[in-house]
């Protein structure tokens, strides 16, 4: 079986991360989006928990993907899940150097495991978590850049005067 990780920090979900998710669903016979921590980004907001039942939300289609979270090395995951590949979208050059680095540094730590890179698609290049978040916290409208399970769950989070709707 060829199982994929697609790793990130999915703070929040959104329309590029899943197009990434379900082209990758159509290549391994397993996907495991891993909602992972990242010690470089400034502080989520939404909680590992949120994260993956908003995620859980949008793959419901999907049956041969499924989600989990991590808090140490990815290296290490790959290794206890038999996965053989990484699976990362990529919008922009800069997107590229930075996974790429991340690429060689996996490939050392695991060497059975390759990196698979997606390029986005057209109408994504520009998309982003941060985006989305920025866009939602001023209370513009994000409809077009998330699923429309998660939506309102994230406006309610990002603008609580357009109403708080549970996840």
């Amino acid at each position: 079986m060829r199982i994929a990780v697609c790793p990130g920090s999915f703070d929040p979900v959104t329309n590029g991360h899943l197009d990434i998710i379900n082209r990758a669903s159509q290549i391994f016979d397993k996907v495991i989006v891993l909602v992972s921590y990242n010690p470089n980004k400034q502080s989520a907001c939404f909680s590992v928990k949120e994260r993956i039942e908003m995620i859980n939300a949008v793959i419901g289609d999907f049956d041969n993907v499924v989600t989990d979270c991590n808090e140490g090395l990815l290296a290490d995951y790959l290794e206890r899940t038999n996965a053989c590949a990484i699976v990362k979208g990529l919008r922009a050059v800069t997107d590229f150097e930075y996974e790429f680095q991340m690429a060689l540094a996996n490939r050392q730590l695991c060497p059975t495991a390759e990196t698979v890179f997606l390029t986005t698609r057209p109408q994504n290049m520009y998309l982003s978590s941060s985006m989305v978040k920025e866009i939602g916290s001023l209370g513009g409208d994000i409809s077009g850049f998330v699923p429309p399970q998660i939506c309102s769950a994230i406006i309610s989070r990002l603008y609580p005067e357009k109403g708080i709707i549970k996840i």
